[in-house]
């Protein structure tokens, strides 16, 4: 990539084209467990650049506001959480969910100014495990359409969310990067002669050992399906190993599931050069509950994160590797796949200078990645529709990845692959 097409996958804030590509979709901003008391403290959450707040009105109803006091730039996150809205300790101006003024004590009774201050608010919706917002021009919202987890009881639904002190497209890059979990995570992902995928509290089971596997890609209009094949434990002459990973613009990846639970991340930018990373295991009946896959995944706030979701581990103190653990066997000394995860994308630097790679075969995903992103931001410039909202389009929660162990005369594009799906890309190619 060139130094003009990295800024452009990566830079996010202000009127940088692939933040306001962003600002077109629904943005899961944060959990609902951070607002969960009515009347309760503000949470301070920082996307794209921008400062906000997000709190529940004692009636229970959630608002999201520009953080600083359009008054003397005091921040809301301080305020008092009171009936009619949010108010400014500083001089009383109170602020309702859609950004009115609704009280100005420090000025005069009769005084106009209260019609002709309007502040930053963003709507909101609460669904799916998150407080979701758009960001976008009020003319151009959409519904709130559930994501594929969405499809899952809110109690079959657990989100692990930390902050990293990484660029969103170098955190989505490694979700897609099938090949690097056969190295990274040989300690954790365990080869198995079975027929899927399973978990239990300490490891990931998959029945092959296969480092370099074949990579091909399906184009679609919300973004593309890939697969990654490997040769499997056995019957390597007739089978192949599939997993297929779903890239849904702008920050959804859909990872292949277990036996327990399906599994997808949301990489949201919370700046150029920090995002937050979701991390969401679901079931429409089975699933894993949120302190344990929390404590699967090393992180629990309040032992391995920090109150803000920050994580203790961190590039100053080496992401605590262990280097008498490798000598006795472990491949990274580091524990949590995550975490693992987490010290890659954090030491190729904030923003990663893709002009300096050198790129192989098995980095496919990426590449495609990256050329139908900057082609996205570059056609939304020239005034064109944001990837991913044009119709007709296949629901989120028609998405599915998949993994198992097929015949090699299998047509890996329709594993997993939902009716509706197929119907359009018939239609498609008609």
């Amino acid at each position: 990539m060139t130094p003009e097409e990295n800024d452009l996958l990566t830079r996010v804030e202000g009127s940088a084209p692939m933040g306001q590509l962003h600002r077109r979709h629904w943005i899961p901003a944060c959990l609902p467990e951070e607002v969960s008391e009515a009347g309760g403290k503000p949470v301070r959450v920082r996307l794209y650049g921008e400062d906000l707040v997000i709190y529940r009105e004692p009636g229970g109803k959630v608002g999201a506001l520009g953080e600083y006091c359009p008054h003397r730039r005091v921040s809301l996150s301080l305020g008092r959480n009171e009936e009619c809205g949010l108010r400014c300790l500083y001089h009383g101006w109170q602020f309702d969910v859609a950004g009115n003024v609704v009280d100005m004590p420090s000025e005069p009774p009769n005084t106009k100014m209260k019609q002709n201050v309007k502040h930053v608010a963003y709507p909101v919706h609460e669904g799916a495990g998150f407080i979701w917002l758009w960001m976008g021009p009020r003319e151009e919202m959409t519904p709130w359409v559930p994501p594929n987890w969405g499809v899952a009881p809110e109690d079959k639904i657990a989100v692990v969310r930390m902050r990293i002190h990484a660029n969103w497209a170098q955190v989505l890059e490694g979700a897609i990067d099938s090949a690097h979990s056969s190295s990274l995570h040989s300690s954790d992902f365990i080869g198995v002669p079975i027929g899927k995928a399973e978990a239990d509290d300490r490891n990931w089971k998959r029945p092959s050992n296969d480092k370099a596997p074949r990579m091909v890609a399906q184009i679609c209009d919300w973004g593309f399906r890939y697969a990654a094949i490997r040769k499997p434990l056995y019957d390597e002459a007739t089978h192949d190993y599939v997993r297929t990973t779903l890239f849904a613009a702008p920050f959804y990846v859909l990872i292949p599931p277990n036996a327990s639970y399906k599994v997808a991340q949301a990489l949201v930018p919370i700046d150029d050069e920090n995002c937050w990373f979701n991390f969401i295991a679901w079931h429409e009946d089975k699933g894993i509950t949120t302190e344990a896959w929390r404590k699967f995944c090393h992180a629990t706030k309040g032992v391995d994160l920090d109150e803000n979701w920050v994580p203790h581990r961190n590039r100053g103190n080496h992401y605590l590797q262990d280097r008498d653990l490798m000598t006795a066997g472990d491949f990274t000394g580091i524990e949590g796949f995550i975490m693992q995860d987490m010290a890659m994308w954090e030491t190729m630097g904030a923003i990663a200078n893709r002009s300096e790679e050198k790129l192989g075969v098995s980095d496919a995903a990426v590449v495609q990645f990256r050329r139908q992103m900057v082609g996205a931001a570059r056609d939304f410039a020239a005034g064109k529709p944001a990837i991913g909202t044009t119709q007709p389009r296949v629901p989120l929660t028609k998405l599915s990845s998949f993994e198992g162990v097929v015949p090699k005369t299998t047509p890996w594009q329709t594993l997993g692959v939902d009716e509706a799906e197929l119907a359009l890309n018939r239609q498609a190619a008609e």
